[in-house]
């Protein structure tokens, strides 16, 4: 017998959570200034795009870039990307999941710093916020 979605637009409860957290994550931050994040559902809700940007009180730039779908009443997150950049429009850093660096032991995950790439994991956007954060601090 094949599944039958009875979710509408934004009430499938996995991906309902998920945007929850995610959106909370970003409405708690002290350091971000403003966000412009779009959600771009799939006709059966069970996949979703988010994509846009979030700006810090600095004027450094968070770019973010996630495919996630609804797999037996869980998330899975084929794709991401998290492109941090300083005030002047410059990478200090991204994470990613890429099929570019397959000599990295975390393949596909890994982060760019410059000119290296290392072996990473897949990051929350939490985890990413408190990265930018302590970076912050620092200066």
């Amino acid at each position: 017998m094949a599944k039958v979605s009875i979710c509408d637009t934004f009430s499938c409860p996995v991906i309902e959570k998920f945007i929850e957290d995610f959106e909370k994550t970003i409405n708690s931050s002290p350091v971000v200034l403003s966000s412009n994040i779009q959600k771009l559902f799939s006709p059966d809700t069970k996949t979703v795009y988010i994509k846009g940007n979030l700006i810090f009180i600095d004027s450094s730039c968070l770019e973010i870039a996630i495919f996630l779908k609804e797999v037996y009443s869980s998330i899975t997150i084929d794709k991401y990307r998290y492109h941090y950049m300083n005030w002047q429009r410059k990478m200090v850093f991204r994470y990613d999941n890429a099929q570019h660096h397959p000599e990295i032991s975390s393949h596909p995950h890994h982060k760019h710093i410059k000119d290296t790439v290392m072996a990473s994991f897949l990051p929350s956007l939490r985890d990413v916020l408190n990265e930018i954060s302590a970076s912050m601090l620092k200066k």
